[in-house]
């Protein structure tokens, strides 16, 4: 019982406690030097995010500082870096604009408890049956809605007001097209351009702070009049932020702000499980996903009571810190203090950057999470996939990424339930029975009729089977239900089951089970399924039902006859 408690509580323990022991001089300063390189990746991304969801720079900064603390000192995985994300830039600009920043901060605290509760039940692995097509969908349409939301600063268009649905704001620009600033459109492309060379020639220098440099540099150097951190929020404050209250904070909105916070937690399990997971291809390391999911949900309830926003384990910056050489979650942590330096010592400096620039950084990164390649093909993949995967997608980009999200759940759900009652059968067996008189009368009648249940036998199986023990032949005297290929059975299986037994049992035919798995027998035994059927009617094997349930009085000799039996049945199976 002890080692049984104690090995539940190990799931728990931070990856940071596990490598405290194994660090050395060296490992540490490899972690501060990949950990200073993910801080200058993190900076411009963290502020660029912050914006393009209708907060502010210094928002996106805090964010960083805090949640990414908290996800590499306490979550379950080796190199995970954390902070706000391209993922949540559409949801949390839908819930400012509908519930206010109030009731943003409301919705990430009570994603993150659903955090915190997923991965103490250990419902991580819940997340990992989300289909492919589900997740390259709506990740492909929050890409397709970033970019159409830096197309003003992009281009500098004077637009008095920027509509929040998609359609109408591509319309507003294209209207407002002749209002484009060169100047503005110049540093855009001057920041895409450098980003994309420093892809291509120096990948190991972070491309967003270069671009980002070389456009703020520009701009100065020509005086250019366009807009800046500086001009639109007055700049980034040089102190870290402080606890804010909730006493102004609504609870009445409690139940309006459910599906948000439900969106907000699936959809930050699923990045930070999927940031996990590349992190363990690239390092040959393994994540705990119980332990990963619970610092995530305390790292969004610290940055929401801060004035944070919503966080996840970022892909991009954690493969970052793995190429720069990370040894452990210090490089996480190191990359918190270069945030907070930049912070201390040259907030005024980012006042300088221009709008234009984040833009393009943002346009790069919405260019990166459409994965076009991965939708071309998908297009040719099964014609389910391909549906799903444009649903979520349409859905995503002209309904709401909420109610994507919910319907892409609801598909998965669909569409496993599918596959699985695909994956079920049910067969007559009569092959496999000897033939003998006193099994199989010479008048032609059946006595015996023998079928074989392969798969899971669950809801979605459930009315399949009652449709194919709706006899339309003479009725046998007995019904021989082959179930060892079946691993598990749920309520409705079991119902479906109980259903046969009784309309046989009214027509006085007898039911015989064969090799039922130990977890279902167990599960028969508290519904009371097995005194329906009769103990005396279930049994371990094919061979024993045949000798034991259907010809008692020759048991001796039909030992022998049962081995044979059971090798047709083989032989039977394997023609199958």
């Amino acid at each position: 019982m002890d080692s049984c408690v104690f090995s539940r509580l190990n799931r728990f323990i931070p990856t940071s406690i596990k490598y405290i022991k194994a660090g050395s001089p060296a490992t540490i300063r490899q972690d501060i030097a990949a950990g200073i390189t993910v801080g200058i990746v993190a900076l411009p991304l963290s502020m660029a995010f912050a914006i393009a969801s209708g907060a502010t720079p210094a928002t996106g900064l805090f964010t960083a500082i805090i949640a990414g603390f908290i996800i590499s000192a306490l979550g379950g995985t080796r190199f995970q870096i954390g902070g706000p994300t391209g993922a949540f830039v559409i949801i949390i600009s839908g819930i400012i604009s509908r519930h206010g920043y109030d009731g943003l901060v409301v919705a990430t605290i009570m994603a993150g408890l659903i955090l915190v509760v997923m991965g103490a039940f250990g419902l991580g692995k819940l997340l990992q049956y989300i289909p492919y097509p589900v997740t390259t969908g709506f990740t492909s349409g929050i890409g397709l809605l970033i970019f159409s939301t830096q197309i003003k600063d992009f281009l500098g268009l004077q637009l008095a007001h920027v509509p929040s649905d998609f359609l109408p704001r591509i319309k507003a620009c294209v209207d407002g097209i002749s209002t484009t600033d060169p100047s503005t459109l110049g540093l855009g492309l001057l920041t895409v351009g450098s980003m994309l060379l420093v892809r291509r020639f120096i990948p190991r220098i972070p491309a967003p702070f270069v671009g980002i440099a070389i456009a703020t540099i520009v701009s100065y150097l020509l005086g250019l009049n366009t807009e800046t951190i500086g001009s639109k929020f007055g700049g980034i404050p040089d102190s870290l932020p402080s606890y804010i209250s909730l006493s102004n904070i609504d609870l009445q909105h409690l139940k309006n702000l459910i599906p948000e916070a439900m969106t907000i937690a699936i959809l930050a399990g699923i990045e930070s499980l999927l940031s996990a997971t590349v992190a363990d291809g690239m390092s040959g390391d393994r994540h705990n996903s119980s332990n990963e999911l619970v610092a995530q949900g305390l790292a969004n309830v610290a940055s929401a009571l801060f004035g944070g926003l919503p966080a996840t384990g970022a892909i991009a910056r954690t493969a970052t810190n793995i190429r720069a050489g990370a040894f452990s979650p210090l490089a996480g942590v190191v990359h918190v203090l270069t945030l907070i330096l930049f912070v201390k010592v040259c907030a005024p400096l980012a006042s300088m950057i221009p709008l234009a620039s984040l833009a393009g950084v943002l346009m790069l990164v919405a260019w990166d999470m459409s994965e076009v390649h991965r939708i071309k093909r998908l297009l040719f993949a099964p014609k389910s996939d391909s549906v799903v995967m444009l649903i979520a997608l349409l859905l995503t980009v002209f309904v709401d990424l909420t109610v994507a999200v919910e319907v892409g759940v609801v598909m998965a759900a669909m569409l496993f339930m599918k596959r699985m009652s695909q994956l079920s059968d049910i067969h007559s067996l009569d092959e496999a029975l000897p033939k003998e008189e006193n099994i199989n009368r010479s008048n032609g009648q059946e006595r015996v009729v023998v079928y074989e249940i392969s798969g899971p036998m669950f809801f979605g199986m459930a009315q399949k089977f009652v449709n194919v023990m709706s006899f339309t032949r003479k009725k046998p005297e007995i019904i021989v239900l082959c179930m060892r290929l079946v691993p598990t059975m749920d309520a409705t299986g079991i119902e479906a089951l109980e259903t046969v037994v009784r309309k046989s049992q009214d027509n006085g035919i007898k039911v015989l089970l064969s090799g039922v798995h130990p977890r279902i027998m167990k599960i028969m035994q508290r519904l009371g399924t097995d005194k329906l059927i009769g103990d005396e009617n279930i049994f371990p094997d094919f061979s024993t039902a045949i000798s034991k349930g259907i010809l008692p009085e020759k048991e001796d000799d039909i030992g022998d006859r049962g081995c044979a039996v059971e090798e047709s049945r083989k032989r039977l199976a394997a023609a199958e």
